[in-house]
């Protein structure tokens, strides 16, 4: 797996290339120090997952991974942020990043690389824990205008509270291979791109 790592902090960057090359399955291809850098490294090296600070002088990782998103929109973007700013979140999610971690918990990371470079998203526990409140909309919402069924509402419920699908499937006493056909039948209704604009979707109740 290619990463790309983008901090303004360069001993941030050295010291998370350092701890993330520990692992055989994790290459740096490499680091870049605004948001600038990483939209045209980004652009250059193409790397399988970017992790990016959010708060960088100049241009922020939020607006520089809005660029990348922009012309790549099945690009995988980890934050990483010393701040769990309501704002970031809210913004990082409605963007489509795949996750959004506090810098504090150094031991999470090469797991929420390969777990995003897989297709997962990915939220610190800190963050998973604000989500309801942050994204719940009071507006009442019907899912029958989208042609979603009451089956398909469970899915997205059990998606939104963070479970993979091993998790829906043994839950719902469905196969694997089913609860996959139902996501991609669900966010094909809905025309959403991923699982968490599928959890933005749900707290909104809007798409």
């Amino acid at each position: 797996m290619n990463v790309l790592i983008a901090d303004d902090d360069r001993l941030v960057c050295e010291s998370l290339k350092i701890i993330l090359q520990t692992d055989d399955e994790i290459e740096i291809v490499g680091t870049g120090y605004s948001g600038q850098e990483a939209i045209r490294l980004f652009a250059c090296l193409k790397p399988d997952v970017l992790l990016m600070d959010i708060r960088m002088e100049g241009m922020t990782g939020l607006e520089a991974g809005e660029n990348i998103l922009s012309a790549t929109p099945d690009a995988r973007i980890l934050f990483l942020t010393t701040f769990a700013d309501d704002e970031y979140i809210i913004k990082a999610l409605r963007m489509g990043a795949k996750g959004y971690l506090l810098k504090q918990k150094f031991d999470n990371i090469a797991p929420a690389l390969k777990a995003v470079h897989s297709g997962q998203s990915v939220f610190g526990g800190e963050i998973v824990t604000k989500l309801p409140k942050l994204l719940q909309n009071s507006q009442p919402f019907e899912y029958e205008q989208y042609g979603i069924n009451s089956k398909e509402q469970e899915i997205i419920e059990l998606v939104a509270k963070g479970m993979n699908n091993q998790e829906i499937a043994e839950t719902l006493y469905l196969s694997e291979g089913t609860v996959r056909n139902y996501l991609s039948v669900i966010l094909d209704k809905l025309e959403l791109r991923d699982r968490t604009q599928l959890a933005v979707f749900y707290y909104n109740k809007k798409p």
